[in-house]
């Protein structure tokens, strides 16, 4: 049984590396963090800086050089994909681009029910039928939508589609590479009201990737902010935006208009929170 404040999911000295141009280069330079239960983190940093390879590392999606990824208490760092097979539906991702991760040629029912039985959380087509139907309306996404392909859908409801494959196997840890970027600001702050409902029913991890700080500074618990593969701070995210002491962190933050109209501060709970304007 895991304690109750250790970690979900933890990197320790990660080093993830490609070949390029005759020679090596280190994405993942040597990270280290951990992900609370109900935690959301978020991962900073400008394009390059290594946040999307860092969070496919996490996930075994590809191989790491060194180091060690541990889940739940186990260490997953060079399991074979058998061995990972068990973990997968604990831990899924939700892609910054649905095009290219949902299957073109299927229905949005399709995408959205195979999983489901694949992985066991449904008995039956009938039961994972019931199950889509069921999630669907906490998604916002009307019924019409399950009999249609994902060209068929706006760029929000591609994304939302996403988010519900994911978010229907009831997983531990959620992985979300950049899942606003390039979109309307008025379905970015619905998609991020969502996930945030979302998170406090089904009670995921997440590690949000984005170079947003405006939607960082809605959604996440924690941030740390990566340069050139490399952790080069972090803290809560009062902490960072209050106080950077970083100074490409603070570089970060200049570029974010001081008054962003999708943030507002709302005085909710004891300390407050800043949530997206106009979001669900």
């Amino acid at each position: 049984m895991r304690e109750v404040d250790a970690a979900l999911v933890e990197a320790r000295d990660l080093v993830v590396s490609f070949s390029a141009g005759g020679g090596t280069f280190r994405a993942v330079d040597g990270v280290s963090l951990s992900i609370k239960p109900g935690e959301t983190v978020g991962l900073v940093g400008e394009s390059g800086s290594g946040k999307t390879t860092l969070g496919r590392a996490l996930l075994r999606i590809i191989d790491i050089e060194a180091g060690a990824i541990v889940f739940d208490g186990r260490d997953i760092s060079h399991l074979s994909e058998p061995e990972m097979r068990p973990l997968r539906r604990r831990m899924q991702m939700i892609f910054q681009d649905p095009i290219a991760s949902l299957n073109p040629r299927h229905t949005v029912r399709r995408i959205l029910a195979e999983p489901l039985i694949f992985h066991r959380v449904a008995r039956d087509s009938a039961d994972a039928e019931q199950r889509v139907r069921r999630f669907f309306d906490r998604v916002a996404l009307p019924l019409t939508c399950l009999d249609r392909t994902p060209h068929e859908l706006s760029g929000g409801q591609r994304q939302r589609v996403g988010i519900a494959r994911a978010a229907l196997l009831e997983p531990d840890f959620v992985l979300a590479d950049e899942i606003v970027s390039g979109l309307d600001v008025s379905v970015q702050a619905q998609l991020i009201a969502l996930l945030r409902r979302l998170r406090g029913e089904l009670s995921f991890a997440m590690l949000f990737i984005s170079h947003d700080l405006a939607v960082v500074r809605n959604l996440c618990h924690r941030v740390l902010v990566m340069r050139q593969g490399e952790i080069v701070e972090a803290g809560t995210t009062a902490e960072i935006f209050a106080a950077p002491r970083h100074p490409y962190t603070r570089k970060l933050l200049a570029a974010v208009p001081p008054d962003d109209p999708r943030v507002v501060w709302d005085p909710v709970g004891a300390n407050g929170e800043w949530r997206m304007a106009n979001g669900e």
